[in-house]
């Protein structure tokens, strides 16, 4: 398993406020029911954060006439919607809600060409809002091949500078 790399700072200071939790825990009280209870806590809540940044290896059989899913979790729309950003025309949406137990890669769900790529600022309303997969902070990406124009729009978890595609 690796780590994605946005995640490695978050498990940094996520593993400094344990260590001292327990460390003040461990000095302030003689309880010792306490320090374990205060250290199974520190590990359960580690373990949750580490597996929220996991990256595991993905073997994808490429077939040019599929689109493969872009993101682990429970598929929760799919419907017609106007799209009025880029395309301008009906679409087909599929909204994917992903846990705090999903892996939280977002990938590509066709090869081609980035066309376009355009951060949004916004708010950081919950996920199940029916308001924020357009309020929200999220880049939309289009992407063009020989045979679909499509556009995947990524909600953000925090605010950073989008390369634009040359």
């Amino acid at each position: 398993m690796t780590i994605h790399k946005e995640g490695k700072g978050t498990l940094t200071v996520s593993f400094v406020v344990l260590f001292i939790s327990n460390a003040l825990v461990q000095y302030l009280t003689n309880l010792q029911w306490l320090h374990i209870a205060t250290l199974a806590i520190s590990v359960v809540l580690y373990a949750v954060v580490l597996q929220f940044f996991r990256n595991p290896k993905r073997t994808v059989t490429l077939n040019p006439d599929a689109i493969i899913c872009p993101a682990d979790g429970k598929v929760v729309t799919i419907e017609e919607v106007f799209e009025d950003e880029i395309l301008k025309d009906k679409r087909i949406q599929v909204s994917i809600f992903m846990s705090p137990f999903n892996v939280h890669v977002n990938r590509y769900p066709i090869g081609g060409k980035v066309a376009e790529a355009i951060h949004h600022e916004g708010k950081f309303l919950v996920a199940w809002h029916p308001k924020s997969s357009t309020l929200n902070e999220r880049t939309t990406v289009t992407i063009d091949n020989d045979r679909v124009l499509m556009t995947i729009s990524i909600l953000v978890l925090r605010a950073r500078p989008i390369k634009r595609p040359m």
